[in-house]
């Protein structure tokens, strides 16, 4: 019987090795290797997201969409898909893909909390720099 638990440091090789895959264009390794993970990790949302990418670049632009949230949803918590069904959920994709958390970029928010004297909180918009 297959082991269900999610090892992080092969996700991350493997994150790392589609990635390379990928840019390197050899799509045929790289589903071989994202199918293997997919049985192995069925569970995990990384191999998901990262076979998404690979559909998207192969031009299978609804079945990538399914597998975006298929990642969504066993991890709602995974950045990566959520940023990935909002980059390629549109008519005009802008940016790069995001292979993992790494591809995720701090958020500024454009605004702050602030109290007044009886603790009361007000949201405020955060001056431009």
């Amino acid at each position: 019987m297959k082991s269900s638990t999610i090892n992080t440091d092969s996700l991350k090789a493997l994150c790392t090795n589609a990635k390379n895959l990928i840019l390197s264009g050899d799509y045929t390794a790289c589903e071989q290797l994202l199918c293997t993970a997919m049985g192995q990790y069925p569970h995990s949302a990384q191999p998901h997201n990262l076979i998404g990418i690979l559909l998207e670049k192969e031009g299978e632009h609804s079945a990538a969409m399914k597998h975006f949230r298929a990642a969504w949803a066993l991890d709602p918590t995974y950045l990566p898909a959520r940023k990935n069904l909002e980059k390629f959920g549109t008519f005009f994709s802008r940016g790069e893909c995001a292979y993992d958390e790494s591809d995720i970029k701090e958020e500024e928010s454009t605004y702050v909390m602030e109290y007044d004297s009886c603790g009361i909180g007000h949201m405020k918009r955060r001056s431009q720099k």
